[in-house]
């Protein structure tokens, strides 16, 4: 099969071209399916997050269906390029893993009385959403933002905002339909309050951890497998 050898610079982007021209071409035929996951990384050289992130791309721009269980399906030739410049899904969790076990560190070291208090209502909004089946975005995004906020670092704020932004986007979404659930979000919560409660025992090393800890779950729930058999 006509791969070719990946570079390291803007992965996903790289690995989402390639299969986009073998498509394109009539390699992968309409109604066809690709390559499992776990295959195509062995082929190309790469991670398989970096080719989830390829996949989704693909999902978005319409040229291949994801079925959770049988595999990845050959929809369409023509496709609707919106992604050229977002940032991986699974970027973004790792340079949030970066900037935010720092602030949560941070956290832990205010005085503010109100911080604490204010998070545990993050928790109590995502808990009514979940319970609501609704997404439970609201809450979240306040709780990262609020710890940022504790920072008295309007610059950090800013860029924790708008990387949390990002999963609005439709990368982030469209892998999110795929992954996150009722349970993964009660997961998500629990691991926010062990951070919460870090944060109330001004300890800045369990802080750190705890958010660390949190992010790399978010990770790993995101690079769960597609429950296919040919990727088990």
């Amino acid at each position: 099969m006509p791969f070719q050898p990946i570079e390291p610079r803007r992965l996903y982007r790289q690995i989402a071209d390639q299969l986009r021209q073998l498509i394109q071409s009539g390699e992968f035929a309409v109604g066809s399916k690709l390559p499992a996951e776990r295959d195509l990384a062995a082929k190309m050289g790469v991670s398989r997050p970096s080719v989830r992130e390829a996949l989704i791309a693909l999902e978005v721009e319409g040229l291949i269906e994801v079925r959770m269980g049988s595999g990845i399906v050959v929809i369409g030739r023509e496709s609707v390029r919106l992604l050229d410049n977002a940032h991986g899904p699974l970027e973004i969790i790792r340079a949030r893993q970066l900037i935010e076990c720092e602030l949560a560190a941070l956290a832990a070291k205010s005085t503010d009385p109100t911080l604490v208090p204010d998070l545990l209502e993050t928790l109590r909004d995502m808990e009514a959403d979940i319970a609501a089946r609704t997404l439970p975005i609201r809450g979240d995004r306040a709780f990262h933002i609020r710890i940022a906020q504790a920072s008295d670092n309007s610059a950090l704020q800013a860029v924790v905002t708008q990387l949390f932004d990002e999963r609005n986007g439709p990368l982030f979404t469209t892998l999110g339909g795929h992954f996150e659930r009722e349970a993964t979000w009660k997961e998500a919560v629990d691991e926010h309050r062990a951070v919460v409660a870090a944060i109330a025992a001004r300890d800045p090393d369990m802080a750190r951890a705890a958010m660390s800890g949190h992010l790399d779950r978010s990770h790993q729930r995101f690079s769960a497998g597609w429950n296919s058999p040919a990727d088990a």
